[in-house]
């Protein structure tokens, strides 16, 4: 017991930089047991690499078809490393945004993001941080979830019709812009779903996607969307992410001091942003919530006969990361029970991909449930999925985050409603309270 305290006394402050490594040398594994599964060789997987950081990425490019899963792990490994150095480089405290912005950026580098493609926007955020006299750091998580416009980098290396070279800066010029845009906007699109969509960026990210190609199509440019998808449940990639899982819930319960209840804490916020459970209840309790979130996603993918493609491994670790910043159990369920029942009322199947990603992606509703109750978060649900089936046609699939602008949308159309509900509901109660106490004081 002695060594155990005095083993968490030195984990403390850096509990979640370590996890964030042994995860990260979790994907460099992932890679090698994808060559060894596909019969690659090192030489297979690089070429991989390559063509991935060569090939268009609008949505939906499943890097596990388009290259393997050992060149998709791999590249999930150095988009996750390069955010891991950046945090490290600007002396960032780990919270629980920290680690959705982490896992976000690993989930979606293997359906969309690259090393080579997400460097330009990251640096306009970095200039953007230059002009207005501060240090990246401030802004650095805006720059991690403005990545969700990569795709749009890379087409226009292809779309535009110049040379090569040209193209290229182009294309480059554009990703600088998109990171220098995107802090000032996401601040103010944060005030429209107020703090219900847990996807902020992906929502103002959608908005500039939206007049970008507004903007190409005017000069007769357009981009169409791709449908890349890798079928099948692999046991070894099921198993891997159970076992990911469990251990991380093993971590956390440990760092509570073996105190599984403290993850009640957790389900009692309502989740709305800004919920960072981990400034909020400690890492231990937020880690244990991680997992559970993580599992119940596998499993329902499992149940509705779903495929453990790139896209769903991606969401998967998506709403693994944002069960740390806002979605627990309690909020979550309701909302993929939305989606899931909207299966029974629309054209869509369950194991459509669109709505396979819609019910992990339905994690950024979470707060609607945790503040509205369990039939909100349904109709929440209900509503994302009818909504995120079109909204990619709007941008040529070149925001990654589509289920986030989706779900900017929802949010939008169902709080004001909400709220104005609940408020009746409170001076209503008050009213009854005021007239309850002056018959009172008369008796």
């Amino acid at each position: 017991m002695e060594n155990g305290r005095t083993i968490r006394e030195k984990l403390e402050g850096r509990e979640l930089k370590i996890f964030g490594s042994f995860s990260l040398l979790l994907l460099f594994a992932a890679g090698i047991i994808g060559m060894e599964v596909e019969g690659q060789g090192l030489l297979s997987a690089v070429k991989g690499l390559w063509v991935i950081v060569i090939s268009r990425d609008a949505l939906i490019t499943d890097y596990f078809e388009l290259a393997g899963y050992g060149a998709a792990f791999w590249n999930a490994f150095l988009v996750m490393g390069m955010g891991l150095w950046l945090l490290h480089r600007e002396k960032i405290q780990f919270t629980g945004l920290t680690m959705a912005a982490v896992f976000i950026n690993a989930g979606y580098a293997l359906w969309g993001k690259n090393p080579v493609n997400i460097l330009p926007i990251l640096f306009g955020t970095f200039l953007y941080a230059k002009v207005h006299g501060t240090q990246m750091s401030r802004y650095i998580y805006t720059g991690f979830f403005g990545t969700s416009l990569a795709p749009l980098v890379t087409e226009l290396i292809y779309e535009l019709p110049f040379d090569w070279r040209v193209n290229l800066l182009t294309a480059v010029g554009a990703g600088i812009l998109i990171g220098f845009i995107l802090p000032a906007l996401s601040v103010h699109t944060a005030s429209m779903h107020m703090g219900y969509n847990l996807f902020n960026v992906g929502f103002s990210a959608g908005i500039v996607a939206f007049v970008m190609v507004c903007v190409l199509k005017s000069f007769g440019i357009e981009s169409e969307p791709v449908m890349i998808w890798k079928s099948g449940r692999p046991l070894w990639v099921m198993a891997g992410l159970y076992g990911y899982f469990l251990l991380t819930f093993l971590y956390g319960l440990y760092l509570a001091g073996g105190d599984v209840r403290s993850i009640l804490k957790i389900w009692k916020h309502p989740g709305r942003a800004v919920a960072d459970f981990v400034l909020m209840e400690g890492a231990g309790c937020t880690l244990m919530n991680m997992a559970i979130v993580g599992a119940v996603c596998t499993t329902y993918i499992r149940l509705i006969g779903g495929d453990f493609s790139g896209p769903v491994v991606g969401a998967i670790l998506t709403a693994f990361g944002f069960s740390a910043f806002g979605a627990h159990i309690k909020n979550y369920l309701p909302v993929l029970l939305g989606v899931f029942l909207s299966t029974f009322l629309t054209r869509f199947a369950p194991v459509t991909p669109g709505m396979q990603l819609a019910a992990a992606f339905a994690v950024g509703l979470a707060p609607i449930a945790g503040r509205f109750g369990i039939l909100a978060g349904m109709a929440a649900g209900m509503l994302h999925s009818a909504i995120v089936m079109c909204t990619s046609e709007m941008y040529g699939g070149l925001n990654l985050y589509n289920n986030g602008f989706s779900a900017g949308w929802v949010a939008i159309i169902m709080v004001p409603g909400l709220e104005s509900f609940t408020t009746r509901r409170k001076e209503k109660r008050k009213g009854i309270c005021f007239m309850n106490r002056k018959k009172q004081e008369k008796s």
